[in-house]
């Protein structure tokens, strides 16, 4: 990634690290409300690549790829939009190359996309199973490898991923054991990556409220 200050990149959300000019990825299943501290990362001036699936306006989900970067650029951050089927590699590998080519590199990834489904074992439809394992858990896998060549070259490098901490109390399982199964399955990734990649990435995970 170029050295100068314009294509530095820091994590999404934690506003003692952003700056000017910096920029991140942050993929998400579909933007129907505000990427997750997207705002306020623009504000600071940074560089934001909103890649989902909805491009054209959606009959029940409120919101586009491309409103949202407009929102983020009326914040006074950059945006780039861009069309990810996030259960696809060859879409992830060709959306993470586009942002690194844009903005000069990638030094944060939000792991934000995910499916879900409550129900218990017996009312879980297999599609319904493997719709989320593909989209939080293989999803999750594939954004995180296909960025750590950019990251790894990155002053700040930072992967973010929306999962919970595990716990294995059985009230988290009751009634949604493969969703469950799913998000911890995404946490798991962040602790393997983060020994992979202690000597230059930091990984972390923010937890939204219980579903």
């Amino acid at each position: 990634m170029p050295a100068n200050d314009s294509s530095r990149t820091t994590l999404i959300g934690e506003k003692r690290d952003l700056h000017e000019g910096q920029n991140a990825l942050h993929h998400r299943r579909e933007p129907w409300h505000r990427p997750f501290h997207s705002a306020q990362a623009a504000a600071e001036g940074a560089n934001v690549v909103i890649a989902a699936k909805t491009a054209e306006p959606h009959p029940k989900l409120p919101g586009t790829i491309h409103t949202v970067a407009a929102e983020i650029e009326e914040a006074g951050g950059r945006a780039l939009p861009l069309t990810l089927d996030v259960r696809q590699g060859d879409q992830v590998a060709k959306a993470v190359a586009s942002a690194a080519r844009h903005f000069g590199g990638i030094d944060v990834l939000v792991n934000n996309a995910s499916a879900v489904f409550l129900a218990k074992t017996a009312d879980t439809p297999l599609k319904r199973f493997d719709l989320m394992f593909d989209i939080n858990v293989r999803g999750t896998f594939t954004a995180s490898q296909a960025c750590i060549p950019y990251l790894e070259r990155s002053e700040n490098g930072h992967i973010l991923t929306l999962s919970p901490p595990i716990d294995l109390q059985a009230d988290w399982f009751a009634n949604r054991t493969a969703y469950t199964m799913s998000k911890y399955a995404m946490s798991m990734t962040v602790l393997g990556l983060a020994e992979e990649l202690r000597a230059g990435i930091v990984l972390s995970t923010r937890c939204g409220r219980r579903q």
